[in-house]
């Protein structure tokens, strides 16, 4: 969906990039890369989830529907 890929953005940037300044695109990168699997994935509550972070909300998500191989 846009509007979550356009509010992921959003929320990076304002919680993120605009909060300090990088030396060069390497750094920005990895800063970036950290956010998003140290906190984005793991600590950081979305209401589309049931606020829930998305790997709490992955772990619940299969044990309730595991898949099915046929």
């Amino acid at each position: 969906d846009n509007a979550v890929a356009e509010r992921f953005f959003l929320n990076l940037k304002m919680e993120r990039v605009w909060q300090g300044s990088y030396a060069n695109k390497m750094e920005a990168r990895q800063d970036i890369v950290a956010y998003i699997t140290n906190f984005y994935n793991t600590t950081r509550l979305h209401s589309t989830l049931g606020y829930l972070s998305p790997s709490v909300f992955e772990r619940h998500y299969a044990v309730n529907s595991p898949i099915s191989l046929s």
